[in-house]
C-alpha cells in the first residue's frame, strides 16, 4: 500500500468539503516525520497527522491493522477488526473518538466507508442446478448413470488441481488449525448449536469431541508444508452443474490457503450421508462415487500423508451432517451413525479410505 501528502490532502478535503492542508505528519510514537512517517505507516505504525480547514486546526491519527499470528493472519481479519473499532469506540463513555473509516484504493486513492452501515457483495450469476439434487435423486431411488461417474471424476480432478498449488505461511497453518476447532462454524460452534437436552450428543460427548480435535491440533501444527489452495466448503450445495461435466462453485470460505483434508472430507461424507440416509448402510450407488472420488483423486495427486490427518476434518463434517439443527428430520439411526463415525475416526491413526463403516459399525 502507498500513501503520500497529497493524497491524504485530497481525502481530508473531500470528506470537510472545504481545502484542508496538512501541517506534520508525526509517527506516533516515534521521532519520524512526513513521508517517512507515511513509510513507517505501511509497517503498522500509526500516524498522527495535524492539518487545518475551514480557519480550524485538527489533530487526528491514521491507524492500520498489522498482520500478526493472533487473529490478525487475513486481510478480512483485519477488516473486521477496523470496522468493529469504528462501530463500538464512539459508543463507550471517554473512548477516543473514531471520526472515519478509511479504504485504500488499487489505483492508490482514499475513500470514506464512514457512511456505510453493510458490506454486501455482488458476483457473477451461472445457470445450472446443485450438485446435491443428483445425491437426493440416488437416494430416492433413482439409477446411477454414466453422467454421475463423469462427474464425480470431474470434481476430484478439479481438487487434486487445486490443490496441488501450495503456500509457504506458517503461521496462517496455525490459524487455520484453530479455526477447525474454536471457529463459530468449527468444532466448537457446532457444539454449542446442539440443543442441551439432546440425546445422542450430550455436553459429556460434546466436550470428549472437541478435545479429541484438539488433541488433533496439536499433533498437526507441525505440518505446515501442506498449507495449499482449497475451496473451504466444498459441499453438494455449493457446486453447480451446467452440463455433464461442467460445473462452477460457490461461496468459497475461510481463507484461500488451507489443508486438502478440509475439501476431500467435505465432499466425501456426504456420499456417506446420503447412503446411509438411503438405505442405512453404506453401499450402492453412492459406494460406487465414493470409491471412484477416491481413486481419482489419489491417481492425479498422490498425497499419502492425506489418510493420516483427514480425521478431525472428518470429525467437523459428520458433527454438520448429524446436527440436529442443520438436519432436524434425519432419522435417530442416521444420526447415530454418523456421530459414532465422528468419535472414532478420531481414534484412528490412519483413516481406513476402504471401509469408512468401521468407524460405526464398531462403536460401542
Amino acid at each position: 500500500m502507498r500513501l503520500d501528502r497529497t493524497m491524504l490532502q485530497e481525502y481530508l478535503s473531500r470528506r470537510h468539503g472545504a481545502r484542508a492542508e496538512i501541517q506534520r505528519l508525526q509517527q506516533l510514537r516515534g521521532e519520524v516525520q512526513d513521508e517517512e512517517a507515511l513509510k513507517q505507516f505501511s509497517y503498522g505504525d500509526p500516524v498522527l497527522i495535524e492539518y487545518t480547514v475551514n480557519g480550524q486546526s485538527v489533530r487526528e491519527v491514521l491507524h492500520r491493522i498489522r498482520r500478526t499470528p493472533f487473529g490478525r493472519e487475513r486481510s478480512d481479519d483485519r477488516v473486521a477488526a477496523i470496522w468493529l473499532d469504528y462501530r463500538t469506540f464512539n459508543q463507550l463513555p471517554h473512548h477516543v473518538p473514531a471520526t472515519d473509516i478509511l479504504a485504500h484504493l488499487q489505483d492508490n486513492g482514499l475513500t470514506s466507508l464512514a457512511s456505510a452501515d453493510e458490506l454486501m457483495l455482488v458476483t457473477g450469476y451461472r445457470p445450472g442446478h446443485v450438485y446435491a439434487d443428483d445425491l437426493i435423486r440416488l437416494r430416492d431411488g433413482g439409477e446411477l448413470r454414466a453422467v454421475d461417474v463423469a462427474r464425480v471424476e470431474a470434481l476430484a480432478r478439479y481438487l487434486a488441481e487445486i490443490h496441488t498449488q501450495q503456500h509457504d505461511d506458517p503461521t496462517l497453518w496455525r490459524r487455520r488449525l484453530r479455526d477447525l476447532v474454536g471457529h463459530g462454524e468449527g468444532v466448537m460452534g457446532l457444539a454449542d448449536s446442539y440443543p442441551a437436552d439432546f440425546v445422542l450428543a450430550d455436553r459429556t460427548r460434546l466436550r470428549r469431541i472437541e478435545e479429541a480435535v484438539n488433541g488433533w491440533r496439536w499433533r498437526l501444527k507441525e505440518y505446515p508444508q501442506r498449507l495449499a489452495q482449497v475451496h473451504g466448503d466444498f459441499h453438494p450445495f455449493n457446486i453447480l452443474f451446467d452440463t455433464a461435466d461442467t460445473f462452477f462453485v460457490l461461496d468459497r470460505s475461510r481463507g484461500a490457503w488451507g489443508e486438502p483434508a478440509d475439501d476431500v472430507s467435505c465432499l466425501t461424507i456426504n456420499y456417506i450421508f446420503f447412503a446411509l440416509q438411503q438405505t442405512g448402510a453404506f453401499g450402492g450407488a453412492f459406494r460406487t462415487l465414493y470409491d471412484c472420488f477416491w481413486e481419482t483423486y489419489s491417481a492425479a495427486r498422490p498425497d499419502p500423508d492425506l489418510t493420516a490427518v483427514i480425521q478431525p476434518w472428518f470429525a467437523w463434517r459428520a458433527l454438520v451432517v448429524a446436527s440436529p439443527v442443520w438436519y432436524p428430520s434425519l432419522e435417530d439411526d442416521v444420526r447415530r451413525k454418523l456421530l459414532d463415525f465422528c468419535e472414532n475416526v478420531l481414534a484412528a491413526p490412519r483413516f481406513d479410505v476402504d471401509n469408512p463403516a468401521r468407524y460405526w459399525q464398531d462403536a460401542a
